[in-house]
């Protein structure tokens, strides 16, 4: 009986495993907007980006040196990251760079908020929320109904979370790259003989 549930279970791994690069896939997939977004801000307010990287940290920047520099990397960084790893190109050279960004990222803008990305009910900023809406609704019920209409409101913690859920995807591609079939890594490696060893 064992040795049939270990025969079964070793089946099913097989065939699972068959199906690998699916699973890759479907992190670049959701990888896309997240990268997409920061890309789009940077790119469109180019000038910002560098302002806030060279505002110090008393006012709410990042105090770098060399902002512009700094900024043109973490742009280039991420336009070349979504090109690429939209395609499948380069997955695991690209992931080494987008790596390090979302590491900058969660050190210098997240990590002081801690973990969570989303407030918890038990912040002060979510009781606060909550007391707001309270008094719309009593005071304002159609406002109240309008705000609500499509879930509750939350506030944004800009804790870690979401950074490192993000490295760990990156680290992911890093280690297994951009998957079989899906990826033009894998017909790469199919018709260059130099791009086998990958």
């Amino acid at each position: 009986m064992l040795a049939k549930l270990i025969s079964g279970y070793k089946f099913v791994v097989s065939r699972v495993m068959k199906a690998d690069f699916i699973a890759l896939l479907l992190i670049r997939l959701y990888l896309i907007p997240v990268i997409f977004a920061g890309a789009h801000s940077k790119v469109l307010g180019f000038s910002g980006t560098v302002a806030w990287f060279a505002q110090s940290t008393a006012e709410g920047g990042l105090g770098l040196p060399f902002p512009w520099l700094f900024a043109f990397l973490a742009t280039s960084t991420e336009v070349l990251g979504l090109i690429c790893i939209t395609l499948g190109l380069f997955t695991r050279i690209i992931a080494i760079p987008m790596i390090v960004v979302m590491s900058v990222a969660s050190l210098m803008v997240h990590w002081s908020h801690g973990w969570l990305a989303i407030a918890s009910n038990s912040m002060e900023s979510s009781k606060r929320m909550v007391a707001f809406l309270q008094w719309l609704m009593e005071n304002f019920p159609g406002r109240y109904n309008y705000i609500t209409q499509f879930g509750d409101p939350v506030i944004l913690n800009n804790g870690i979370e979401f950074s490192a859920t993000y490295f760990i995807m990156l680290l992911v591609l890093l280690v297994y790259g951009g998957g079989r079939y899906v990826s033009v890594d894998h017909w790469l490696k199919k018709v260059t003989p130099a791009w086998r060893s990958q």
